[in-house]
């Protein structure tokens, strides 16, 4: 059996961490990105030895129509993954509320005090256990040699003491995905690749808009 002349990769994209990250910029959703050409795309002519998207599942409330779409549509799209030869890990989303204290830290603080206002209350949605899910993940591929280049798709510097193990330990390539992009509508918006990663990995590719409109479901 012959291989590609540039190894095997093993692709491992933090689902959460890219839809803030690139599809909340980009104005576009899940179901209209094309996530195994943009693995094609990754590869680059490598023979790819498996393909894992991390997520947070959403789950219904009772009575909230939103929740409920929202879960129809991250069903969906893991049937598409499913199909396309995707390995899917899940973890539970935890919410919890959260509060900001108006003060001199908020912009126009004194307007908001003025009108009886001195604390927001917010819902707040985080996934749990995805980044260690990825990591031995990341670990376990290294050591049963299931690839010569993991690339990461995610910007989170807790991976990085499993990315020295499998650097170091395996002799292993990381491939770093990072992204360079902003929000059209909020200006202030912006996602820059994480410089940990930069520092950390083997190989870097920053991706820019137009490298990811490709990808983009007509």
């Amino acid at each position: 059996m012959t291989t590609a002349p540039f190894g095997r990769v093993h692709l491992y994209l933090d689902g959460g961490n890219f839809h803030h990250l690139v599809l909340k910029r980009l104005h576009v959703h899940e179901l209209d990105f094309s996530f195994d050409q943009f693995a094609h795309f990754l590869a680059n002519g490598r023979v790819v030895t498996g393909k894992r998207f991390y997520v947070g599942t959403v789950r219904e409330r009772v009575g909230d129509l939103k929740s409920k779409a929202t879960m129809a549509r991250q069903t969906k799209l893991f049937t598409v993954l499913h199909g396309q030869g995707w390995e899917i890990k899940t973890s539970k989303l935890r919410t919890r509320f959260e509060h900001v204290v108006i003060d001199e830290r908020v912009k126009g603080y004194q307007e908001l005090r003025q009108k009886g206002v001195d604390k927001i209350e917010y819902e707040r949605t985080r996934e749990k256990g995805i980044d260690v899910k990825l990591a031995i993940d990341l670990i376990v591929g290294a050591v049963d040699n299931q690839y010569d280049t993991a690339i990461i798709v995610s910007s989170d510097a807790d991976l990085v003491p499993a990315i020295d193990w499998i650097r170091y330990r395996m002799k292993k390539k990381v491939e770093y995905v990072g992204f360079s992009l902003t929000d059209s509508s909020r200006p202030e918006e912006v996602t820059r690749p994480l410089q940990t990663m930069i520092a950390k990995s083997d190989i870097q590719r920053i991706l820019v808009a137009s490298d990811l409109r490709r990808f983009f479901k007509s």
